[in-house]
């Protein structure tokens, strides 16, 4: 075996570099525990660092200075009214209290890094204002977290991909087998592997064993969530729970390939003091906006643009579903030729997803995104003229997108607005880790796996996180806490 580049015995491991993975290891690490940290990519970030970034949680300071009297029991309430009630009733009440009373010091701590705020801002049903919106995006959090891991002596490798755990003659984990720079290493962990892998979005096999082979064409957001970490789990004989529960799948339009200015702004130190200091001075109007340019990135057309009339068609120009049922829109377009479909509005919907009450996309209360937002903001998937000069941006062959419009728009319409590409997405996939409040992971027994730790999504414990703000408060929140505990139990043994 091969040396990992220091020394190959640390107090703890945290496998995956994402939101959960560094707020464990900085969390650890300075509390003064030996930590690595491995991640398969070339680059931090995971699913947070592509994520908005909005926080949420009850009782913060935040809403303090907004005089905005708020309590966690109110906002477990709350919390419960987001998803379906057929998947909420699988949730995991216990645990998600747990998180949401520890939640507001999480945010109060990623502050004393540096972090900045916008907020906090009102999500119904959430009966006060609760989500806190970093600045200027979530890739804040891991340039952050990153320059704080270093700030406190902790090691991080990336392309380093873990490919299995150690555990001894008492199936104790006692660290890990890692693939780094073309050698397979062997990493012992004193007190315990943390495992921060992400989700299972993008693993196909994962998903049809679970949630059914319909299913497995639909693409997770982040290509690299493989559940990695919950292989893992279930290799140590750990116990997983809500594998079929998923977020989405829901049709979101194809990200820029060029990125806006807010996206190519630096997220590091210098820009969190200046967003410090600038954000008081900056009009409210101004943050929606800058919002809004990231809401036409990431979020997903509203399905009353289909219960209105708005259709779908493929790359030849057909109409293939019935817009209005879900999942079985988001499974037609997986199936088609590319992968992906346009969505195609005539005058009158163009003029009715103008203005309020009707928008095409929406972070609630935050900022709405309408018909002339989109092709101002985002010309590469918005397009508006004559069916014959839509058709001809992308390719649609415009004598069967003629066909298309007769059949669905009786009314005659000079100008057309084409929408897309849109592919069909998982945004997350709510299975995970039975963990107890410690977040050790637990058997099939509900005993705890010693040595064995998860956070994030891959430690998710059988909680329902619908809502905006809630997987991210979550991913910190366990990490936090995790490596508190971890860091405790390091120095007690010593």
């Amino acid at each position: 075996m091969g040396q990992i580049g220091l020394d190959t015995e640390f107090d703890i491991i945290v496998v995956g570099a994402g939101g959960s993975g560094l707020a464990a290891a900085v969390s650890a690490a300075q509390n003064g525990a030996r930590v690595l940290v491995l991640e398969k990519q070339a680059r931090s970030g995971g699913t947070t660092g592509i994520a908005v970034g909005s926080f949420t949680a009850a009782g913060t300071s935040l809403q303090a200075s907004a005089d905005i009297n708020d309590s966690v029991t109110d906002h477990a309430i709350d919390a419960g009214r987001f998803a379906p009630q057929e998947i909420e009733a699988h949730n995991n009440h216990e645990l998600r209290e747990f998180f949401l009373e520890h939640a507001a010091e999480t945010l109060q701590w990623l502050m004393g890094m540096g972090l900045t705020f916008h907020g906090p801002v009102p999500e119904p049903p959430n009966r006060v204002p609760r989500m806190h919106n970093v600045v200027p995006r979530a890739e804040a959090y891991i340039a952050t977290l990153c320059s704080q891991l270093t700030r406190f002596g902790g090691t991080l490798r990336e392309n380093a991909d873990v490919q299995s755990l150690i555990q001894d003659a008492d199936q104790r984990v006692i660290g890990v087998r890692v693939h780094y720079n073309g050698t397979l290493h062997e990493v012992s962990a004193v007190r315990g592997v943390v495992l921060a892998a992400g989700d299972y979005a993008s693993a196909p096999d994962l998903i049809a064993r679970f949630k059914g082979t319909e299913y497995s064409h639909v693409q997770g957001i982040n290509p690299h969530a493989r559940g990695d970490g919950h292989r893992m789990v279930e290799a140590a004989g750990g116990s997983l729970t809500n594998m079929g529960i998923t977020y989405g799948p829901e049709l979101r339009f194809v990200v820029s390939k060029r990125g806006s200015l807010l996206t190519r702004l630096p997220a590091g130190s210098l820009m969190n003091r200046l967003s410090r200091w600038l954000l008081p001075l900056v009009p409210d109007g101004l943050v929606r906006a800058m919002t809004k340019r990231l809401l036409v990135t990431w979020q997903h057309p509203e399905d009353s643009l289909f219960d209105d009339g708005a259709i779908l068609v493929n790359r030849e120009g057909l109409r293939f579903c019935d817009e209005r049922q879900t999942p079985e829109r988001e499974l037609k377009v997986a199936a088609q030729p590319a992968g992906d479909a346009f969505l195609l509005l005539n005058e009158q919907l163009i003029r009715k997803y103008s203005a309020w009450p009707c928008f095409v996309s929406t972070a609630p209360r935050i900022a709405y995104a309408y018909v002339h937002d989109y092709l101002r903001l985002r010309p590469d998937v918005t397009v508006k003229g004559s069916l014959r000069r839509v058709a001809s941006v992308h390719g649609i062959p415009a004598s069967a997108l003629e066909r298309s419009a007769a059949d669905a728009f009786p009314e005659q319409s000079e100008d057309w607005v084409l929408m897309g590409p849109v592919r069909s997405w998982f945004t997350t996939t709510e299975g995970g880790a039975a963990i107890s409040q410690r977040f050790e992971v637990l058997d099939e027994n509900g005993e705890a796996i010693r040595g064995l730790y998860a956070v994030g999504q891959t430690g998710l414990g059988g909680q329902i996180l619908w809502g905006h703000g809630l997987h991210i408060a979550w991913a910190m929140t366990s990490g936090r806490l995790a490596g508190r505990h971890l860091a405790s139990a390091a120095a007690e043994s010593k």
